[in-house]
């Protein structure tokens, strides 16, 4: 049977496809340590999963609007003032179920043939694709030794094309963190082309370390209407089965995306939004011991894997990755035979359009980090 153009131009996702060799791999009796998947070893916080038990009993199990509760949005709309200085209404508001439904949503309703969407790289693995599938070409742009885009290389890729940039910070692969200066400085560049839209993908927001913490709409107020500031539970609350991602932006985007929900998800999961009130309204000390314990394990892991031959790396500010330079540029064979021979699961960098990179998720205990760095350092001796 034939599919369609559009998923012969889309790749599959190098990230899940490590993490089910690795999965695969454990299944035969083997002792495979992954740090391929982005996801967080913690459980989610009793009072979240209490509250979702609370609203099935209560019998709250059925269809919701489309782009999300008006109790939700009320939630999401005290996180944006509480934490990022950003007012929404709650038609300013959407919901999906997960952070790539939102991203999806926007670029469905927006993209046409020919459309160029701004990818700073190294990247996420989907942003390209993503924009592939729904007829964009995605224009890859390698940022700077901090792995982030400057304001001369983003003014040299910009045309009459270009509908979307792409801004992801803390960003993954690499955890690097964009400052309120930099932003200003981008900002001063889109300023002079005013049909691009900006996606600030902040998705690892509260998992930050020695950078503070700042997001485009906000250091840049006048470009507000074009920029859609995405977020979701799934990484900060320890909630990426639940799958619920929201983003704030201009009501006209707003409504077109409701549009592309009523058409194919319908709505998230009502027992999933009753339990995302809870962890946006919830206490959030306990985010401060998370990112604590996220610190500890970096420091380890960058500071073994400086120790190792072939390896070096940049100690990140942000998310729960490293991102490592190899001495080689075959990455994707390096990750092949560390599987193999030291049974650890890693995503190539060129899945990430940086080769010679490999990246490591430090989202695991402490004990199984030790035991994955002994064995690289074996690997790699």
């Amino acid at each position: 049977m034939n599919l369609s153009d559009r998923l012969n131009r889309v790749a599959p996702s190098a990230t899940i496809a490590m993490s089910k060799a690795a999965r695969d791999m454990a299944a035969t009796g083997i002792d495979v340590i992954s740090l391929a998947a982005g996801q967080p070893d913690f459980a989610t916080p009793d009072h979240i999963c209490e509250a979702a038990i609370a609203a099935m009993a209560r019998g709250e199990t059925g269809y919701t609007n489309p782009d999300g509760t008006a109790r939700l949005k009320q939630a999401i709309a005290l996180k944006f003032r509480r934490d990022n200085g950003l007012d929404f209404k709650p038609e300013e508001i959407s919901v999906a179920p997960g952070g790539k439904a939102v991203i999806a949503n926007a670029f469905m309703a927006t993209l046409s043939a020919g459309d160029e969407v701004i990818v700073p790289t190294p990247c996420w693995v989907s942003y390209p694709e993503m924009v592939k599938l729904f007829d964009g070409t995605p224009v890859m742009v390698a940022g700077n030794a901090a792995f982030k885009i400057t304001p001369e290389a983003l003014a040299e890729v910009i045309t009459p094309a270009t509908r979307w940039l792409l801004l992801n910070s803390p960003g993954n692969p690499t955890g690097a963190v964009y400052s309120a200066a930099e932003l200003l400085a981008l900002g001063e560049v889109l300023r002079k082309h005013p049909q691009v839209l900006i996606l600030s993908d902040d998705i690892y927001e509260p998992i930050i370390f020695d950078a503070k913490f700042a997001t485009l709409a906000a250091v840049c107020p006048d470009l507000a209407p074009r920029v859609l500031t995405m977020n979701g539970v799934s990484k900060a609350y320890a909630m990426t089965g639940w799958r619920l991602g929201y983003a704030g932006g201009p009501e006209w985007l707003i409504n077109a995306m409701r549009k592309v929900i009523g058409q194919t998800t319908s709505c998230a999961s009502s027992i999933t939004q009753a339990a995302s009130v809870a962890a946006l309204e919830g206490p959030q000390g306990f985010l401060k011991d998370w990112v604590a314990t996220y610190r500890a394990r970096r420091d380890f892991v960058v500071s073994r894997l400086n120790a190792m031959p072939g390896v070096s790396c940049q100690t990140p500010d942000g998310a729960f990755y490293v991102f490592a330079k190899l001495d080689t540029d075959d990455d994707a064979a390096w990750c092949e035979r560390a599987l193999k021979e030291a049974h650890v699961a890693m995503v190539p960098g060129s899945a990430f359009h940086a080769p010679g990179h490999v990246r490591l998720s430090y989202a695991t205990s402490m004990e199984r980090l030790s035991e994955a760095m002994d064995r690289l350092d074996a690997f790699t001796a």
